[in-house]
C-alpha cells in the first residue's frame, strides 16, 4: 500500500508547476472549461428555458451537477495557490465532462431506440407513391395518351394508370383491368385482395399481376394512407391520462432530488467529523497525502454531487410516452388506429361492449327479398312504385335506403332515377320527401301488369270514392308514355311508428306479414304515396361470420356485450340469439343511444361504443371508447377514438388486448423506474458506504443514462405483440360456448323508464320545417338528457343532434 503511496505522490502529473497548482490539475482545468461552457452549452439553454417557465427537469440536475462540482473544483484550486499548498488539492475537474459524454451518450442511444419505437409511422409514409400515371381517355374508353406526374398533381377524377408491381398513388375506383392487390401493410389483411372494375382501392397498397385504370376519387391528403399517417403522428405526440401522473411526478422530483443533495452533503460533513472511520475507508492514505478536513469535505461533495447525477426523471418521463409511440405504431400496422395515448389506456378499462347492429353485427349490404303491394283500390303498378320508392331512397345514406335503392335499379335496368325535393331524413323512424318525373322509369304494358300480380301476394280493391283514377295520379291504368302526365308525390318509408306519427292505420294483416319477417332478423319497412300505405318491403341483412366468436371472446374477458339497434326488437333479439348476445336495446333513435351510454356511465361501467354509421356518432362521441368500423362513414369514423380499417369484428377484440398489453408495459415501466430512483439514490447518498457500496459521480450518469435507455428498450418490447387470431380465440374459448336462444336475450324497447313524451309541434312549425326539410324539419326533444343544436346545414347534422321523430299535426 505505502509503494502505491510513494508511486502516486511522485508520479510526474502530481508534480506542482506553482505551489498548489499541479500538472493535472491544470490540464484538468484546461480541458474541462471548454467541455463546460461550450460542449454544456445546450444543457444550460433548456435548463435556463425550464426555469424561466418556473419548472424543473432532468437538465437541471446536470446543470446543477456539473456547475457545483466545477465552481467547487475551482475554489480549492484558487485556495490552494493562495495559500501556497504543499500538498495537491483533490478536484472534481474530471467530473463535469464525463457527466456530459455519458448523458449526451445515453440520449443518442434513446434517440435511437425511439426512432424504432416509430417505425410502423415510417413504414407508413414510405409506402406513398410519388409518381403517377395519369392517362386520357377517348368516348369508346380507349386509351389516348399517358404521362408521368408528380403524385401531388393528380386531381380529384383523373384516370390512372397502375402497372403490375406498382404502387396505387390514389384512392380510387378500378374502371378497367383484372388483378390482386397487396394491402397488407394498410389493413393487416394478408390475403391478396381481387381487384377488378368497380373495387376500391387504397393508395399505398400494390398492384400484383394486372394493368388497372382507376378513377382517382381521393387524393393527396384525403387519402385513406395520408389520414392513417395524421391519425398515428397525432396519436404518437398524445398524452395519455397516466402520463400526468408521471408529469406531476417529475415536477416534484427535481426539487425533491435538490433537498436530498444538500440533506447529503451536511448529513456527511456532519457524520465525517463524528466518526471519520467511515470516511477513512474511502480515503485510507488521508494522513500522507490531505487532511482530515479535505477528505471529509471532498467525499460530502462527492456523495451530493452523485446523488443530482444519478436520480433521473427522464426515465419516469419515457415510460409512458415511449410505449404509446409503440402501442400505436403496433396497432396501425395491425389494422387498429388508435386516436392517442387516452383511448389507448381507456380501452383496457371498458366493462360494457355496445354494439351497433346494421353496418357492424351484419355486413350492412343488406338486400331487399320481398316488395308487397298493399293498395286498396285500383292497382299500384310495380314499376311505379320502383320508381317513386328508388328515387326517394336514393337520397338517403342508410344501408337499408341503399339496398332499397340499389334493388329499384336493378329491376327497372336503370341507373338512373327521377327528381327528389323536400328531403328529410329522421332517424330512428324514416324518411319523407317528395318525388317527381318518374314517368320515364315506369313499365307500360298490360303483361307487366299481370306480372305484378303474380309477384305481389296481396292486391286489395280500394273503397274509397276520393282515390279514383280520374282524381289521383298516383292510381290510373296503364297508358302510353306519351300521354303520361308528369306528378308529384308525397312519399313516405319507415317504421311503423313513423307512419303512425303521420296518421296513417297498419292493417293488421300487413303488421303479421311484418311480424313473421322480424323474426327471422329481417327489417320490414312500410311505404306511403300521397297518404296512402302502398307497400312492404322486407329486407335482409347477413350476420358476420367472426360476430359470434368476437362476441364470445368478449364475454369470456369477463366484459358485458350488448346489442343497441334503432331496428324493431323482434329483428334484434334474433340477430342477438345468432351471435349470443344476452341484453338488447332495440327500437332505439340515436339521440337516445347518447342517452343510453350515458346512463350505463352512469351506472358505473366504463363503456365502449362500436359502431359504423352518421346515426351512431353520437354515441360514439359520447362512450369512454368510441370504436368505428373503417368501412362506415366519415362522421363516425371522426367522433370515434379507434378505427378499425379491417371490417372485422376479432379487431374490436384486438384492440382491447393491444391495449391491456401497452399498459402493462407502460406501468413495467413506472416500477422499473421508481425502483431505480428508490435504490439509486441511497446508494449515490453513501447509504451503503459502511459495507464498502459507493459510487463516483461518473457512475452515477452513465446509471441515469442506463436507465432511460432500459426503459424505451422495455416499450420496444411491444414491437414484439401479435394480434390474437381467430384459430388462437377459437383455441381458447374450447367448449365454453354455446348457441344461443331467443329464452335467453333480454329485450328492452325505446327509452323505456327514460322515455317522456315528445312535444306535438305547432302547424307553423310544421310550415317551416317542411320547407327547410333537410335541417329545420329536425326538433331538439325538450327533455333529451342530451341536446345540441344544429347550426349547419348539412346531411351530417340530421343525426348530430337530439334527432327523434315529430308527431305530424293530424
Amino acid at each position: 500500500m505505502e509503494d502505491r503511496n510513494h508511486y502516486h505522490a511522485t508520479m510526474f502529473l502530481e508534480r506542482q508547476l506553482l505551489p498548489g497548482l499541479s500538472i493535472m490539475n491544470l490540464l484538468s482545468f484546461l480541458f474541462c472549461v471548454p467541455v463546460q461552457f461550450i460542449g454544456g452549452r445546450y444543457f444550460y439553454i433548456q435548463a435556463y428555458k425550464a426555469l424561466k417557465h418556473r419548472s424543473a427537469n432532468m437538465d437541471v440536475l446536470i446543470v446543477l451537477a456539473t456547475s457545483i462540482a466545477f465552481t467547487y473544483s475551482l475554489i480549492v484550486l484558487i485556495v490552494a495557490m493562495v495559500e501556497k499548498a504543499s500538498i495537491n488539492p483533490i478536484t472534481f475537474f474530471d467530473t463535469p465532462p464525463m457527466l456530459f459524454v455519458f448523458i449526451s451518450l445515453g440520449r443518442w442511444l434513446e434517440q435511437i431506440a425511439k426512432s424504432k419505437t416509430s417505425e410502423a409511422l415510417s413504414k407508413l409514409m414510405s409506402l406513398q407513391a410519388t409518381e403517377a400515371t395519369v392517362v386520357t381517355l377517348s368516348s369508346d374508353k380507349s386509351l389516348l395518351s399517358e404521362e408521368q406526374v408528380d403524385v401531388e398533381l393528380v386531381q380529384r377524377g383523373d384516370v390512372v394508370k397502375v402497372v403490375p408491381g406498382g404502387k396505387f398513388p390514389v384512392d380510387g375506383r378500378v374502371i378497367e383491368g383484372h388483378s390482386m392487390a397487396d394491402e397488407s401493410l394498410i389493413t393487416g389483411e394478408a390475403m391478396p385482395v381481387t381487384k377488378k372494375p368497380g373495387s376500391s382501392v387504397i393508395a399505398g397498397s400494390i398492384n400484383q399481376n394486372g394493368s388497372l385504370l382507376v378513377s382517382a376519387t381521393h387524393v393527396g391528403l384525403d387519402t385513406t394512407l395520408s389520414q392513417i399517417v395524421k391519425l398515428v403522428e397525432e396519436a404518437q405526440t398524445s398524452k395519455a391520462p397516466i402520463q400526468q401522473y408521471a408529469d406531476k411526478i417529475s415536477g416534484y422530483f427535481v426539487p425533491f432530488i435538490v433537498v436530498i443533495s444538500s440533506l447529503t452533503l451536511v448529513a456527511w460533513i456532519v457524520i465525517g467529523f463524528l466518526d471519520f472511520s467511515l470516511v477513512v475507508e474511502y480515503f485510507p492514505g488521508y494522513d500522507k497525502s490531505i487532511s482530515r478536513t479535505e477528505a471529509v469535505i471532498r467525499f460530502a461533495f462527492q456523495a451530493s454531487i452523485t446523488v443530482l447525477c444519478i436520480a433521473c426523471p427522464c426515465s419516469l418521463g419515457l415510460a409512458t410516452p415511449t410505449a404509446v409511440m409503440v402501442g400505436t405504431g403496433v396497432g396501425a400496422q395491425n389494422g387498429i388506429l388508435i386516436k392517442g395515448g387516452e383511448p389507448l389506456e381507456m380501452a383496457h378499462k371498458v366493462q360494457t361492449v355496445v354494439f351497433d347492429k346494421t353496418g357492424t353485427i351484419t355486413y350492412g349490404a343488406p338486400k331487399v327479398i320481398q316488395v308487397k303491394i298493399v293498395v286498396e283500390g285500383n292497382r299500384m303498378p310495380r314499376s311505379r312504385l320502383l320508381a317513386i320508392v328508388g328515387t326517394a331512397e336514393n337520397n338517403s345514406e342508410h344501408p337499408l335506403g341503399a339496398a332499397i335503392t340499389k334493388y329499384c335499379k336493378q329491376e327497372l335496368s336503370t341507373e338512373s332515377l327521377g327528381a327528389c325535393t323536400d328531403f328529410q331524413a329522421v332517424p330512428g323512424c324514416g324518411i319523407r320527401c317528395q318525388v317527381s318525373n318518374t314517368e320515364t322509369l315506369q313499365r307500360q304494358s298490360d303483361s307487366d301488369s299481370e306480372d305484378n300480380n303474380q309477384r305481389n301476394s296481396i292486391l286489395v280493391q280500394i273503397s274509397d270514392t276520393r282515390m279514383s283514377t280520374s282524381s289521383h295520379p298516383l292510381i290510373m291504368d296503364p297508358q302510353p308514355l306519351s300521354l303520361v302526365q308528369t306528378a308529384t308525390y308525397v312519399v313516405l318509408i319507415g317504421n311503423r311508428e313513423w307512419m303512425s306519427r303521420n296518421c296513417l292505420q297498419v292493417r293488421p294483416d300487413i303488421d303479421e306479414a311484418m311480424i313473421e319477417h322480424e323474426r327471422r332478423g329481417r327489417t320490414a319497412v312500410l311505404v306511403a304515396v300521397d297518404n296512402t300505405l302502398c307497400a312492404m318491403i322486407a329486407i335482409a341483412d347477413t350476420v358476420k361470420p367472426e360476430a359470434e366468436l368476437a362476441v364470445h371472446t368478449l364475454l369470456s374477458m369477463g366484459l358485458e356485450v350488448v346489442l343497441m339497434t334503432g331496428d324493431n326488437s323482434k329483428t334484434a333479439r334474433a340477430i342477438a340469439a345468432q351471435v349470443g348476445i344476452r341484453k338488447v336495446f332495440a327500437e332505439v333513435l340515436p339521440s337516445h343511444k347518447v342517452a343510453k351510454v350515458e346512463q350505463l356511465q352512469q351506472a358505473g361501467k366504463i363503456v365502449a361504443m362500436v359502431g359504423d354509421g352518421v346515426n351512431d356518432s353520437p354515441a360514439l362521441a359520447m362512450a369512454d371508447v368510441g370504436i368505428a368500423i373503417g368501412t362506415g362513414t366519415d362522421v363516425a369514423i371522426e367522433a370515434a377514438d379507434v378505427v378499425l380499417i379491417r371490417n372485422d369484428l376479432l379487431d374490436v377484440v384486438g384492440s382491447i388486448d393491444l391495449s391491456k398489453k401497452t399498459v402493462r408495459r407502460i406501468r413495467i415501466n413506472f416500477v422499473f423506474a421508481l425502483i431505480y430512483n428508490l435504490v439509486g439514490i441511497p446508494i449515490a447518498a453513501g447509504v451503503f458506504l459502511p459495507i464498502g457500496l459507493v459510487l463516483q459521480p461518473w457512475m452515477g450518469s452513465a446509471a441515469m443514462a442506463l436507465s432511460s435507455v432500459s426503459v424505451v428498450l422495455s416499450s420496444l418490447l411491444l414491437k414484439c405483440y401479435t394480434k390474437p387470431t381467430a384459430e388462437k380465440l377459437e383455441a381458447r374459448l374450447g367448449n365454453s360456448r354455446r348457441p344461443g336462444s331467443l329464452s335467453d336475450v333480454s329485450v328492452h324497447i325505446g327509452m323505456g323508464e327514460m322515455r317522456r313524451p315528445s312535444p306535438r309541434l305547432s302547424l307553423l312549425d310544421r310550415i317551416v320545417n317542411y320547407s327547410r326539410a333537410s335541417i329545420n324539419s329536425l326538433r331538439s326533444d325538450k327533455h333529451s338528457l342530451n341536446s345540441l343544436v344544429l347550426s349547419e346545414p348539412d346531411k351530417h347534422s340530421l343525426l348530430v343532434g337530439e334527432a327523434q321523430c315529430e308527431e305530424e299535426f293530424c
